[in-house]
């Protein structure tokens, strides 16, 4: 009977040894309560537990990644897509993640799927497609304000897909197709204002000096001689033989001279 007694004595003392001394790794905070009240957190290490007096929970401090589902979300000017994203946060105070919301995983992952169907329902659709960096500083800048009182630090979020339908993938493409022609007319109509600048102060210029249009002229014919043609017409302008055909004045008044004889 005493042998019994003593045996099941050391049983017990085992399990209370066992539950007196707790380890936690690096990463990890212990949150105590002694008879239901919060007593602060432990850890890392080793630390010491009053058996059924104290109770803890283990909180793990590290950046938890959150995968949002796929949300529907209809921008500002009617248009209906889906986007997903992820967010990373950790716990900095164990003892408000544990005492001010149940589930604090849980209620992170509510929250910042509301939160990024609000924040996108205010942006056009080509916001959310060229200014991501910003949604997804509005977005983590309200998750974080939200989640301060829970104990929680949002450190990033990210938008990963802005899914849309066909219709609307296609209209896209058209409209980026017109967007081009748009532009090619535009650089096309800038090249033939600035070619006809160019002809009109050439023009300007050559009217200034004649002879620079008769050197010109040369110049173009002796470019067309090179051509392997056979046959060759071109006009010739009067005043460029003008001063070919004007009679010297010693020449005429020379042969005036005999008739007045």
């Amino acid at each position: 009977m005493g042998s019994g007694v003593s045996f099941i004595v050391l049983i017990f003392l085992l399990i209370l040894l066992f539950r007196l001394f707790h380890v936690l790794r690096e990463y990890e905070r212990a949150v105590v309560f002694t008879l239901g009240r919060f007593a602060g957190a432990k850890g890392p290490g080793l630390i010491i537990v009053i058996p059924f007096l104290q109770q803890i929970l283990r909180v793990d401090m590290r950046v938890i990644t959150l995968d949002i589902p796929p949300q529907d979300v209809i921008s500002r000017d009617n248009v209906s897509v889906q986007v997903n994203a992820v967010v990373y946060f950790r716990v900095v105070d164990p003892g408000k993640a544990i005492i001010q919301v149940e589930h604090y995983l849980e209620a992170t992952s509510q929250l910042a799927q509301t939160t990024l169907r609000a924040v996108l329902g205010k942006h056009e659709l080509d916001e959310m497609l060229t200014e991501r960096e910003k949604l997804n500083q509005d977005v983590q800048t309200i998750l974080d304000a939200q989640t301060d009182g829970w104990g929680i630090k949002v450190t990033n979020v990210e938008i990963k897909d802005i899914g849309l339908n066909e219709t609307m993938i296609r209209a896209m493409a058209q409209q980026a197709e017109a967007e081009r022609e748009r532009r090619a007319k535009v650089i096309h109509a800038e090249g033939e204002r600035q070619a006809a600048q160019a002809l009109a102060d050439a023009a300007h210029t050559l009217s200034l000096e004649p002879s620079s249009m008769q050197l010109r002229y040369l110049e173009t014919l002796s470019q067309v001689a090179g051509d392997k043609s056979s046959t060759l017409v071109f006009p010739l302008p009067i005043d460029l033989l003008s001063a070919f055909m004007a009679k010297p004045p010693a020449a005429s008044q020379a042969s005036e001279d005999p008739l007045k004889k």
